[in-house]
């Protein structure tokens, strides 16, 4: 065995992380073997009990049960074509608004956001949806690109989320209250991206004509119909599974149970449910679940062996000694989230950071719910900051290349949104009640 001091110990430990994504190693595959090879050069073979106990814990945890129900429900509704009738109501309202139809691809990501959860359905079913209807009438393709991931994104923050769920088990911390919370901080972005894609087009009408009259020449009453019938179906949704959390009926696993159910008998009314789309469902489910599970693993096992060699301590002071109080070493970890969502999916940064930092947050004198929730709206800027920008490739692959949508055209689009997503956080940091106010009200 070797001594590595904490501080060398932790250095190696971060790095050695970095070193492995930058490699183009999937993520679960260098944070398994740092965390394997240097625990047993420290501590020999009781790192192998260490790791073993720590990945069987994760993965056998019953809130996390509710993460492929999660995922199979939002799969299942992608196939019902819920969202093209919802497209095409809220196209008749808005569309004559010069950038309607970007505001209402911010709106059916909001609405999407609710009944989804998964950042690749979200996105990829707007790009199909959004992006040849706005191209297509004269719409910048960076106003265009940009609307279609920050409204994508917003599933990875509204409830039901996957991020949420994972979050909750990290930080013992419910996973019904997270959702509650999350609620007013996801619709503060949603609002500020409305009215940011109204101003611009406002200052700048060109980017974003309006559609013309004619096409939207409907009867009143035919819009309306079309409004409410194409709404009735994510509200029973969200009604199902949400509602019976607020409600105190059921706890996150067993309303994730519900809305799988329901997404399926939407699936069977809506007359696209069949035995390939159930596989289909199934196997991407499978996957995605598998996915999460492996980095989610190797990555509690990697902290367990971070922690034992005093690296935590060696973070912990760290943070304490920034500058400025507890409001200095908040902005310390608001910034280091923010530079890892460059280089490190959001789940590796869940699976690492959250065990090591929120211990420290009673320390700090924080709220625990509250804090929990910044990182949470952190973190939506690291699907929109490249390299590693999950609803930048999502949209890249799932366009038609006929559409002359670039990457450039892509990223010039999403920075004035992760500049938003910047002055939300402002907003929760200023009125913490955004976040706490919810979580209150709920029925215990």
């Amino acid at each position: 065995m070797i001594h590595l001091s904490p501080e060398v110990a932790t250095v190696i430990m971060l790095g050695g992380i970095l070193v492995g994504i930058l490699s183009g190693y999937p993520l679960a595959i260098p944070i398994g073997a740092l965390g394997l090879i240097l625990g047993y050069a420290m501590m020999g073979e009781a790192v192998l009990n260490l790791m073993y106990t720590r990945l069987f814990a994760l993965i056998t945890s019953y809130v996390l049960l509710a993460a492929p129900l999660f995922i199979y429900m939002g799969v299942m509704l992608e196939r019902s074509a819920v969202a093209d009738k919802m497209f095409d109501a809220l196209y008749l309202w808005l569309g004559g608004l010069r950038g309607g139809l970007a505001v209402t691809t911010v709106l059916l990501g909001t609405i999407l956001a609710a009944c989804v959860g998964i950042i690749g359905a979200s996105v990829t079913m707007l790009a199909l949806l959004a992006i040849p209807a706005m191209v297509s009438r004269g719409y910048s393709k960076s106003l265009a690109a940009g609307s279609v991931c920050a409204g994508g994104t917003l599933g990875i923050l509204i409830p039901p989320s996957i991020m949420l769920v994972i979050y909750g088990p990290m930080a013992f911390i419910s996973v019904g209250k997270l959702f509650m919370a999350a609620f007013i901080p996801g619709f503060i972005l949603s609002g500020l991206y409305c009215s940011y894609i109204i101003v611009r087009c406002l200052l700048q009408p060109d980017i974003a004509p309006a559609v013309p009259a004619e096409e939207r020449r409907v009867p009143l009453l035919k819009k309306t119909t079309m409004l409410v019938s194409s709404l009735f179906p994510p509200a029973l949704l969200i009604l199902a599974v949400l509602g019976t959390i607020f409600l105190g009926i059921a706890p996150p696993t067993e309303a994730a149970a519900v809305g799988a159910l329901v997404a399926t008998v939407l699936a069977i009314a809506y007359r696209r449910f069949s035995w390939q789309v159930l596989m289909d469902t199934l196997s991407r489910t499978l996957r995605v679940s598998a996915m999460i599970l492996l980095i989610g693993g190797t990555a509690f096992a990697f902290v367990g062996v971070f922690l034992a060699a005093g690296c935590g301590k060696v973070i912990e002071e760290l943070i304490l000694a920034a500058p400025g109080g507890k409001w200095g070493a908040f902005a310390l970890v608001m910034f280091a989230l923010f530079i890892l969502g460059f280089f490190i999916d959001w789940l590796g940064i869940l699976f690492i950071m959250v065990p090591i930092i929120s211990p420290l947050v009673p320390t700090l004198g924080f709220d625990e719910l509250w804090f929990a929730m910044m990182i949470c709206v952190n973190l939506q800027m690291s699907f929109m900051t490249p390299p590693m920008a999950h609803a930048i490739f999502y949209l890249r692959g799932s366009v038609d290349p006929s559409w002359g949508v670039t990457m450039g055209d892509i990223i010039r689009g999403v920075i004035p949104f992760v500049f938003l997503i910047m002055i939300g956080i402002g907003l929760c940091v200023a009125f913490p009640q955004l976040i706490l106010w919810l979580p209150a009200q709920m029925i215990k």
